[in-house]
């Protein structure tokens, strides 16, 4: 008997996603069905391009046409995806603000140094890598990372429209304010001047058609995390610390500061969790204390996307503008930051799956 398009889907209607819990035809993931005989092609759209779990989506899909329809059956699976949205459309009459970009991922701090920016970067290049369309803008006015890891050192061009066009590295659309002053000159600034300049990244910029936006935020909790959490709708917020009680002590704060303002909070990352000497890959030596942000993750109930380890190609990329991820792929750092990005993506597929679109907040002070 002949295949037929009934067939293949009752058969894909047996493959679950395992983030979202339904199967791929009622998640409306099959398109593209075409039968040749025992040709069998057809497209899986997930909801990411970085789906940690793409290879077992597309083997459960190969196995089920085989086993449930034509054991002969030549099987073509084309994997492509759909980033879905997390925040909510704009009204009308509202301010066009970053309307092509479907999801803004705040990477946060409690306090400086813990490689904050090292994460920022290393996971906006994974998510590029893997096909993703992705922005990274530098609010960091003080002390900006971007240019150095990058290793740019041009200004942006302004179009017809007065628009600031981001530089672009990697795959990924840049902005910082270290592209916008000398590398030697000291931004002293105000807080409301820093407010304005983080804002005018964000209107006066063209992002276009982005599937991330990541927002490396500078330490703490003040003026330009509210300006950006009342300028823009936040998809979620991924906080990294260190193992130590003392920047633990800080996430923790964090992360309290996102929830206050309704923001969900992706995971956490914890960086410099071990060094493992090149001659000695089977040691872990735990400098500053073993698992402290896997169990702050447990005790606040959020997501724990992974640990990086202490390694000397992770400082040596990030001084020489070539991110971990690119220059070294198969170190056990560039394997962890990938991981930690697959992750962001699948945690920001659930969130858009199961929490309402996320709207800028209005602050108001008593």
């Amino acid at each position: 008997m002949p295949i037929t398009e009934a067939q293949v889907k009752d058969a894909l209607s047996n493959v679950i996603d395992p983030d979202l819990g339904q199967d791929l035809v009622t998640l409306n993931m099959i398109e593209d069905i075409r039968i040749d005989g025992k040709k069998v092609a057809f497209t899986v759209n997930l909801t990411t391009p970085a789906c940690p779990m793409k290879a077992e989506i597309e083997r459960a899909c190969h196995n089920a046409i085989k086993h449930l329809v034509d054991e002969e059956a030549e099987v073509a699976i084309k994997m492509d995806s759909k980033v879905t949205q997390g925040r909510a459309p704009q009204a009308e009459g509202q301010e066009n603000m970053l309307s092509g970009v479907k999801n803004i991922i705040a990477v946060a701090s409690g306090k400086g140094g813990v490689g904050k920016s090292t994460i920022s970067v290393n996971m906006a290049v994974a998510l590029a890598k893997d096909g993703a369309k992705v922005g990274l803008v530098d609010t960091d006015i003080y002390g900006p990372s971007i240019p150095t890891m990058f290793n740019i050192n041009e200004r942006p061009n302004i179009n017809t429209q007065r628009r600031i066009i981001p530089l672009e590295k990697y795959g990924v659309k840049l902005l910082s304010m270290g592209f916008l002053v000398d590398q030697d000159q000291a931004v002293v600034w105000r807080g409301p001047m820093v407010s304005s300049a983080v804002k005018q990244f964000l209107t006066e910029a063209e992002w276009g058609e982005l599937d991330y936006l990541v927002m490396d935020l500078p330490p703490g909790t003040g003026d330009i995390q509210l300006t950006i959490v009342q300028s823009v709708p936040l998809t979620g917020a991924v906080v990294v610390s260190t193992p130590q009680d003392v920047a633990l002590d800080d996430a923790r704060k964090a992360v309290a500061m996102f929830r206050k303002v309704n923001v969900p909070v992706l995971g956490i990352v914890e960086n410099m969790a071990y060094f493992t000497p090149p001659d000695m890959p089977d040691k872990k030596y735990y400098i500053f204390g073993q698992g402290g942000a896997r169990r702050l993750a447990e005790k606040l109930d959020v997501p724990f996307l992974g640990e990086v380890p202490l390694e000397e190609r992770v400082r040596s990329g990030s001084d020489s503008g070539a991110p971990v991820v690119i220059e070294k792929e198969s170190s056990p750092a560039s394997e962890a930051l990938v991981a930690i990005s697959q992750r962001t993506a699948q945690q920001i597929s659930i969130r858009n799956a199961s929490v309402p679109p996320t709207e800028k907040i209005e602050i108001l002070f008593k």
